[in-house]
């Protein structure tokens, strides 16, 4: 087989036009401010039963705030109607500081992915020298009785995936 002749090739453009082609650009985000998934801040003191014999706060306790914190957010979206459809499937800590009875802590819960039907947050909790704890506590949606989860309803998705920072609860 032969090349072909030079005049049966097609004629490509000269190399400055190719330089000079914008590159294809990528779909833009509307302007405006972007949803913001759901968080919510709340303080407490270190109470005597959340110490342990050390006299510091006892690993359980973070647990409790982390729910705390949870409870607080879904009550803020009207979302309460969930308490008993969200078991925890994953809770994990890891502690920095230690907490004494009667510090107050902060603790700063935030929604972090919105599976099919389950929930992933993370936490912090705060005391008077900086950060104490921190983690990640996983839910799924599900009936009581159910066998297994059921998707989350689109309201509830929307509200957990674009109701941004709510209001801190700070005790006067």
């Amino acid at each position: 087989m032969r090349p072909p002749e030079p005049s049966a090739l097609p004629e490509l453009p000269a190399l400055p036009e190719l330089l000079e082609r914008p590159e294809p650009q990528e779909p833009q985000d509307p302007p405006g401010p972007r949803p913001a998934p759901a968080s919510v801040t709340v303080e407490r003191r270190v109470e005597w039963v959340d110490t342990d014999a050390a006299g510091h706060y006892h690993f359980s306790a973070v647990q409790r705030w982390a729910e705390a914190a949870e409870a607080e957010l879904l009550r803020r979206l009207g979302l309460d109607g969930l308490f008993g459809r969200i078991p925890r499937v994953h809770f994990e800590a890891d502690y920095r500081e230690r907490l004494w009875f009667g510090d107050v802590v902060r603790t700063e819960l935030r929604v972090v992915r919105v599976g099919g039907s389950s929930l992933h947050y993370a936490f912090e909790v705060h005391g008077p020298h900086g950060l104490a704890a921190s983690g990640r506590m996983s839910v799924v949606h599900a009936a009581p009785r159910a066998e297994g989860t059921e998707p989350w309803p689109e309201p509830v998705r929307r509200a957990l995936t674009g109701a941004g920072p709510q209001q801190a609860e700070v005790p006067a």
